[in-house]
């Protein structure tokens, strides 16, 4: 189900960098194999390598989808749990399959939520959906998500519709697609940065806390039966 590694996180960070710098790279899709986006992060790998600094593979991770300076498409289909919704937050287009189910159970697991969330989410669909949603890590489908303007549009096969995308994009003058994002993205960039920032600090600290660790625990044992 895509549960995200360690290696993971390094591995998408340096394929948008190196995407970033590559004038030949016009935009940029994130999908997955299989049938799931990600369940989320891989609980063993992330207790046995928790991130907790601003060098960690995670941490680079989320400011490479900050600091992505071109056009950023998502092909969802199954659960996006965790920062699989959360990263959708900084993507310019979101495509999702009927069937895709979001997530972003941190509170249920003794964390905060993480990648900016706290902010941009609740700017997206409003404070009391976005604390609801937080309070009781209760997942929603794609219609509504679609609803609540996380995801552009529902297609059977969102993969096709995002390269599609993606290749009508690139046929724009490359430096005017960047310059336009920017614009887009300027009011809110340092909010989410800082953000981002208190998100991380925070985060660091819940994951050495008793009820972190017994709720990972709980989590564990029922993902055993």
């Amino acid at each position: 189900m895509n549960a995200l590694t360690r290696e993971m996180y390094a591995g998408i960070a340096t394929g948008l960098n190196e995407a970033a710098g590559d004038f030949g790279v016009r935009a940029v899709v994130l999908t997955s194999e299989g049938d799931h986006f990600t369940a989320g992060n891989d609980i063993a790998d992330f207790l046995a390598n928790p991130p907790s600094g601003e060098d960690s593979d995670v941490a680079k991770f989320l400011g490479s989808l900050l600091e992505f300076p071109k056009p950023l498409i998502a092909a969802v289909k199954g659960n996006a749990v965790g920062v699989g919704t959360t990263m959708l937050l900084h993507c310019d287009v979101v495509i999702s399959s009927p069937s895709a189910k979001f997530s972003m159970p941190f509170a249920s697991l003794g964390l905060v939520p993480e990648a900016g969330s706290s902010y941009l989410f609740p700017l997206l669909v409003g404070y009391q959906r976005a604390a609801r949603i937080f309070f009781t890590g209760e997942s929603f489908g794609a219609e509504s998500a679609q609803e609540m303007g996380l995801v552009a549009s529902i297609t059977a096969d969102p993969l096709l519709e995002a390269m599609e995308l993606a290749g009508r994009i690139a046929k724009n003058p490359p430096q005017a697609m960047i310059n336009t994002k920017a614009l887009l993205k300027a009011s809110k960039h340092d909010a989410v940065a800082a953000v981002m920032k208190a998100e991380f600090e925070l985060f660091s600290l819940a994951l050495q806390s008793e009820e972190a660790m017994e709720a990972f625990i709980n989590f564990m044992a029922k993902k055993g039966k």
